[in-house]
């Protein structure tokens, strides 16, 4: 079940009408390798928060989309200890790095059907995460290859994956 109190502080950085991620249920394990997570979403986009409806889901609501199921799944697998690569991280070192420390470093998105974009539902999986040591020059990341879908009742289907960096802490935030 969704944790909404923690989707709640997980979308607090967006403005209220841009809030569009309605429920999050996480799931471990699956197809991927063992221990790797997985989310089945529900959205909601009443109108578009930047240009006069174009009458389909784009390719900027694709990726604010994403961005709401990945923050709310690394949150919870913070939370909840579901990813042995974010073990030691307490939710504090999570809210520290949450909009600052997450970059897209790879981004695909292929529309097969178009999606009329107001309710419709969504899908993300961790497919791996990758440790980087830190170096002079570099702060250590871990670096998280994900895969989502979107789909909605009339047929319409969008996919993508997505590369994310996260500054990774060797420790916990010192206090």
């Amino acid at each position: 079940m969704t944790d909404t109190e923690l989707l709640a502080r997980v979308l607090k950085p967006y403005r209220e009408h841009c809030q569009y991620l309605k429920s999050c249920e996480v799931a471990v394990g699956g197809d991927g390798p063992a221990g790797l997570v997985s989310a089945r979403c529900e959205f909601e986009i009443p109108e578009s928060c930047y240009i006069d409806d174009t009458g389909h889901f784009n390719s900027v609501e694709f990726n604010i989309c994403y961005n709401q199921m990945l923050y709310y799944v690394i949150a919870k697998s913070v939370q909840d200890g579901l990813l042995e690569s974010f073990a030691h991280w307490s939710m504090d070192d999570y809210w520290q790095r949450q909009l600052a420390d997450f970059l897209i470093t790879d981004f695909r998105s292929t529309f097969k059907r178009a999606m009329r974009g107001r309710h419709f539902s969504g899908e993300i999986q961790i497919l791996d995460v990758v440790e980087w040591e830190g170096s002079d020059i570099r702060e250590p990341l871990l670096v998280v290859h994900t895969a989502c879908r979107y789909w909605d009742a009339s047929g319409g289907n969008c996919h993508g994956e997505v590369k994310i960096a996260i500054t990774h802490p060797t420790t916990a935030v010192q206090r």
